[in-house]
C-alpha cells in the first residue's frame, strides 16, 4: 500500500525525532518539540543516537566481512544518514543485498532518492509496520533468499514496538541457520530517572515506549549464540573507545572513559548467531 500521502505532520514520529537527535533536517516542528523535551530529560540523547549509528557500522562490518553474510534486513531503518547500512556492507561485499523497512512515508521518500547500492548487489525499501512481521517477511522474500543467512538488524526499535518478543521470534524463526540478530534496546539500568521521564514524553504524545533491563533484553536472544562480549552497553560492543563519541586525552584510561559513558548512552547492544 502506498502511504506516501499520509505524512502525519501533526503528530511526532520516532524516526523523525531520531533524525533530530542526529542533527538532521528531515522532521517537522512537532518532532523537534517532542525531541527537545526528551533532551531535557536525557541531555546526552544525541550522543546515544551517534553511538547507535556507530554500533550498526561495526556490526555490519563484522557480518559482511568475517561472518561472510551477503543479505541484510534492516527493520526500523529511519531517515537515511550516511554511511547507510548498505554502503557499509557493499563496501566490503559489493554483491550484498540489503532490504530496509520502515513505516514513515518520509523515510520512503528519502529511500527512493538516497538508498542506491552497487550494481553487483541490490538495495530495496519496504514500507511496512514492525508490528506486522509476517507482512514484512512476505515482502522481503521478493528480494532475499531465506534459505541463506541473513543479518537482521533491529536498531533502537523494539522499545517502540508492542509485542516485541513475539515480533522478534517471528522474524528470527523465518531465518536460516547461520543468520544473525543485531540489536540495540533502550534501558533504564544506568539512568532510571531520566529514562522514566523520557518514556513519559513519548507516551504523552501517543508513542509506545518500553525500556527493558539487561535480563529482559537478553531474553530476545534465547536459542541464539551470543557473540562476545554478549549484551553490553552500546558503545562497548567490540570497541574500547568510540571515535567521535568518547573524548580521550593522554591522562585518561580508555576503559574508565567507556564506563563514564554508560549513563549517557542508556541502551544495550548485542549480536547473536542462529545455530
Amino acid at each position: 500500500m502506498d502511504r506516501s500521502s499520509d505524512l502525519n505532520a501533526n503528530e511526532p514520529h520516532v524516526a523523525r525525532m531520531y533524525d533530530y537527535y542526529l542533527g538532521g533536517k528531515d522532521h517537522y516542528q512537532v518532532d523537534a518539540d517532542a525531541a527537545e523535551m526528551v533532551m531535557e530529560k536525557l541531555p546526552d540523547v544525541r550522543v546515544a543516537a551517534q553511538a547507535n549509528r556507530a554500533f550498526i557500522h561495526r556490526a555490519t562490518r563484522y557480518l559482511a566481512g568475517e561472518a561472510g553474510v551477503r543479505q541484510f534486513l534492516d527493520i526500523g531503518t529511519g531517515i537515511p544518514t550516511e554511511p547507510n547500512l548498505h554502503q557499509v556492507a557493499q563496501e566490503l561485499a559489493p554483491d550484498a543485498r540489503v532490504v530496509y523497512v520502515d513505516n514513515d512515508p518520509i523515510v520512503l521518500a528519502h529511500a527512493r532518492a538516497l538508498m542506491v547500492g552497487t550494481p553487483e548487489g541490490r538495495t530495496e525499501y519496504i514500507q511496512a509496520d514492525a508490528t506486522r512481521p509476517q507482512e514484512i517477511l512476505e515482502s522481503a522474500r521478493n528480494f532475499l533468499d531465506f534459505s541463506e543467512p541473513i543479518g537482521l538488524s533491529l536498531i533502537a526499535l523494539l522499545n517502540f514496538v508492542p509485542g516485541a518478543y513475539e515480533v522478534t521470534a517471528t522474524l528470527v524463526d523465518a531465518l536460516a541457520s547461520g543468520s544473525y540478530l543485531v540489536m540495540t534496546h533502550l534501558t533504564g539500568d544506568f539512568d532510571p530517572v531520566g529514562v522514566a521521564a523520557t518514556v513519559e514524553v513519548y507516551r504523552g504524545r501517543g508513542l509506545y515506549c518500553h525500556p527493558r533491563a539487561k535480563s529482559e533484553i537478553t531474553q530476545f536472544f534465547d536459542g541464539l549464540e551470543l557473540l562476545e562480549p554478549g549484551v553490553v552497553p552500546i558503545h562497548r560492543w567490540r570497541n574500547t573507545v568510540e571515535p567521535g563519541v568518547v573524548p580521550i586525552h593522554p591522562w585518561q584510561d580508555p576503559d574508565e572513559v567507556a564506563k563514564s559513558m554508560d549513563a549517557k548512552i542508556p541502551g544495550y547492544a548485542a549480536v547473536a548467531r542462529k545455530p
